[in-house]
């Protein structure tokens, strides 16, 4: 580090570790602020299930897979109904599979594509993870790298809380310790990943009020300390109002049961026994769906067939060693190990085998059942959850944040939760992977950035 201070202050161990590892390999030096001491297992990213899109790439060929950056663009706009910022969405589109190649290739982290599932929304199977299938082994080969880079310091616990600037520009940044001391670092460049607003139940019972009463699985400080940065600082922000829900969490272990038990053929029942969706449509949107049942709570269930399937993700695993799922021979039996009425568990299991056999069709419109579940059955309570939200500050496509009128704020970027995000409005915009593609890509966008423009301003001088 120069006596002036690093070239790049990251906020956020997450995946702005990305950033600080992209801007590290482009010469930079660089210092990654974080809050918590925990941050390996406590912050959003080690919460994920660690997937990635990545349009177009290498994998995606060797498993004969076609896709393409426009491909996905297409996705998020639908998804979204047309609510998204394009730009950033192709932006994102664009770097998702260097992005993912890149990782393999300079972190010597081991990708591989999920292909035994799609997620809702994705017309193609781009999603890359780690084994395991959890942000805790993504993030521990993140932090390996960091600390193996001579280029990169870490500074925990401790929180950026402000940014200073000078005509305009970045000049500094304002680091508070937890017994809440200061220290100022200049720096000409700041990189915002300290993800959004999810903890502050106040910001969330604002801007997203359907989902404010659900449990929150977030990390303790995703209090939107970038998003209050940045609009001091005359930034725009957009799509407060988008998150990510989930609507299969366990109620038991806290833990999450996931999505791929749906896309697998499972269904979920409300606390009367009855099916109330189309569960396919997706879990963030299905969450506040789940939130509006009585009790705001419900079962998921699944056969034997599903379980053995979902037992390559780890939080399923977790989940079921926890004991929170219960077993059944049949629908009469699974009616009592849960509680719920029977006639209706009979009758609800009976209608959902007609619509796997396609001998009739479900009145919610769900078309994907994969397969006909038989018994033995199990069942998994589940409450809805809030795991981060998508609204920020808004950015272009190099992760430059923008002031109201458009113009960037020399020397701030933003990524991840901090950031606006591509999931449009509410919850029902989110596809698989919205949460860490502006995480990580934004970040390595922005690390770019800052080493051109510090490479500009090397080559004037």
């Amino acid at each position: 580090m120069s006596e002036h201070g690093p070239d790049l202050v990251v906020a956020g161990a997450g995946g702005g570790l990305v950033g600080a590892l992209r801007a590290a390999e482009r010469g930079l030096d660089v210092v990654v602020v974080e809050a918590s001491e925990h941050a390996k297992r406590g912050n959003n990213t080690a919460m994920s299930t660690a997937m990635i899109p990545g349009a177009g790439s290498r994998w995606q060929r060797a498993a004969g897979v076609e896709d393409s950056p426009s491909r996905f663009v297409d996705d998020v706009v639908r998804k979204t109904k047309g609510t998204a910022d394009v730009g950033l969405a192709t932006a994102l589109a664009d770097v998702s599979a260097p992005l993912v190649e890149w990782m393999a290739d300079h972190l010597d982290i081991p990708l591989s594509l999920v292909t035994d599932f799609a997620y809702p929304g994705h017309s193609a199977l781009r999603c890359h993870t780690v084994e395991g299938r959890h942000g805790s082994v993504l993030l521990d080969h993140l932090t390996r790298a960091v600390a193996e880079h001579p280029n990169i310091d870490v500074y925990a616990p401790a929180r950026v809380t402000d940014v200073r600037t000078e005509d305009g520009r970045v000049s500094a940044v304002v680091v508070t310790l937890p017994d809440g001391t200061t220290d100022e670092i200049p720096t000409p460049a700041v990189l915002l990943a300290t993800n959004g607003y999810g903890a502050d139940r106040s910001a969330v019972a604002e801007h997203a009020p359907e989902i404010a009463s659900a449990f929150y699985h977030g990390s303790e400080y995703s209090t939107g300390d970038g998003l209050a940065i940045g609009t001091r600082l005359g930034a725009e922000a957009r799509f407060l109002d988008a998150y990510q829900g989930h609507a299969a969490l366990s109620k038991k272990a806290a833990t999450l049961v996931g999505w791929a038990t749906v896309m697998h053929g499972g269904v979920v029942l409300d606390t009367t026994g009855h099916r109330f969706g189309d569960e396919t449509t997706g879990y963030s949107e299905y969450a506040a769906h789940l939130a509006a049942r009585p009790g705001s709570e419900g079962w998921l269930i699944i056969d034997r067939e599903i379980h053995d399937r979902c037992l390559a993700f780890t939080d399923f695993r977790q989940t079921v060693e926890s004991g929170a799922a219960v077993w059944a021979d049949d629908a009469v039996g699974l009616a009592a190990a849960t509680g719920l009425p029977v006639d209706a568990v009979v009758d609800e299991l009976a209608a959902v085998g007609r619509y796997a056999r396609g001998e009739s069709s479900d009145p919610f419109g769900r078309t994907s059942f994969e397969h006909e579940m038989t018994g033995p059955y199990a069942a998994v309570a589940i409450v809805p959850a809030l795991f981060h939200t998508q609204g920020g500050l808004v950015v272009d496509g190099r992760a430059r944040v923008l002031r109201t009128d458009g113009s960037p704020i020399d020397g701030l970027f933003a990524a991840g939760g901090a950031a606006m995000g591509i999931s449009g409005h509410g919850a029902s915009g989110y596809l698989a992977g919205n949460g860490l593609l502006p995480a990580l890509g934004l970040s390595f966008l922005a690390a770019d950035a800052a080493a051109d423009s510090l490479d500009m301003q090397r080559t004037s001088s």
